[in-house]
């Protein structure tokens, strides 16, 4: 049986309650590398795993041998790190959003090409199973044509589970680039696409820092999106919802509505014009809450492409697109027009 052997750059709450449990579970991978600017906290994540420490990256891609590599860091870092481990020969699954610009996810995608590699972009929301069989129903025309959506990813803040608590990098503009919306909201932008199996071309976004203080990035925002075919909705992000976290999604069509992870009892609900309700107890979706860190299939899924060589559900391309939704959004936020999003191609 073949061993991938598996570096983790970033040694956060994403890598410590996902990436690392993950791959440890996993029978056909190794973790043979750690890394983290905070050397007692790579130092501590290396024994626990029985692999090699490091505080560079540099350093660790060129005296480990490793198969591929998780990008954990954060936002500002993903590209460089992930160019860096591409051209070193790895196989790279990056964290949400991809990049910071549009500019650099292509480099990333490039970096990929030219290298022959792997590149996956971690969007967990389309393992979720009421995400998998609500694309299903609507791929089977059980919803007829879909008018409208309304999506939300909140909760009350990443201080209650971030490594650093109150002083995390995700409050910091420099070093997050964007707030709620690149940690909740690029979730939800890739999932629309992907349940509605078709792109977006026009965005209004309403991008707030309104709840907490000394913060420089956004945490409250709601947009307005429009897609190639005129199904129009909104996705709200925020860090603001006490306190509990709102993780739904509902999608009206011309035979009756879907509701994702809004019920407290059933996963998906279908109500039919027909007067027929489907509830669907599915499993519970991943959350930061206690008890739902369930498995992400994110890493499963990336340690199988590498094996059975096969094209990752969400590559670079798939993780620009959804990049490029939030762009449009801050993009509107400032200048408070609607942004057009025409460059996307399906």
């Amino acid at each position: 049986m073949t061993t991938l052997k598996i570096a983790v750059i970033g040694c956060g709450s994403i890598a410590q309650n996902r990436h690392l449990l993950e791959y440890d579970a996993n029978e056909q991978v190794e973790i043979t590398a750690v890394c983290d600017i905070v050397e007692e906290r790579a130092q501590e994540i290396a024994r626990k795993y029985g692999a090699t420490a490091y505080t560079s990256y540099e350093q660790l891609l060129k005296e480990e041998n490793v198969d591929a590599v998780s990008v954990c860091t954060p936002n500002y870092l993903h590209a460089p790190v992930s160019i860096a481990a591409l051209n070193a020969g790895a196989h790279v699954l990056c964290e949400k959003p991809m990049a910071t610009s549009k500019e650099e996810a292509e480099d990333m995608i490039a970096a990929a090409e030219k290298n022959g590699k792997k590149l996956m972009i971690g969007h967990n929301q389309r393992f979720v199973p009421s995400h998998v069989k609500a694309k299903e129903l609507i791929e089977s025309g059980a919803l007829g044509k879909v008018y409208s959506f309304r999506t939300a990813f909140g909760h009350g803040g990443p201080e209650g589970w971030s490594a650093e608590g109150e002083d995390s990098w995700f409050f910091k503009k420099d070093q997050a680039f964007i707030g709620a919306m690149g940690d909740l909201g690029v979730h939800k932008a890739d999932l629309l696409r992907y349940i509605l199996g078709e792109e977006f071309v026009d965005v209004a976004g309403f991008v707030e820092n309104n709840a907490k203080e000394n913060i420089t990035v956004d945490d409250n925002a709601v947009c307005i999106l429009r897609s190639q075919s005129g199904i129009v909705g909104t996705m709200a992000a925020s860090w603001a919802y006490n306190p509990n976290e709102d993780n739904s999604t509902v999608i009206y069509g011309e035979k009756g509505t879907l509701r994702l992870e809004d019920d407290p009892e059933y996963s998906l609900v279908a109500q039919y014009t027909n007067g027929d309700i489907v509830n669907y107890q599915l499993g519970k979706i991943q959350s930061n809450e206690e008890g739902g860190q369930s498995d992400s299939h994110v890493i499963n899924h990336f340690v199988e492409s590498i094996l059975n060589d096969t094209q990752p559900l969400i590559t670079g391309e798939e993780g620009m697109k959804s990049l490029e939704v939030i762009l449009g959004a801050v993009r509107s936020g400032e200048t408070r027009q609607i942004s057009s999003l025409e460059t996307v191609t399906k």
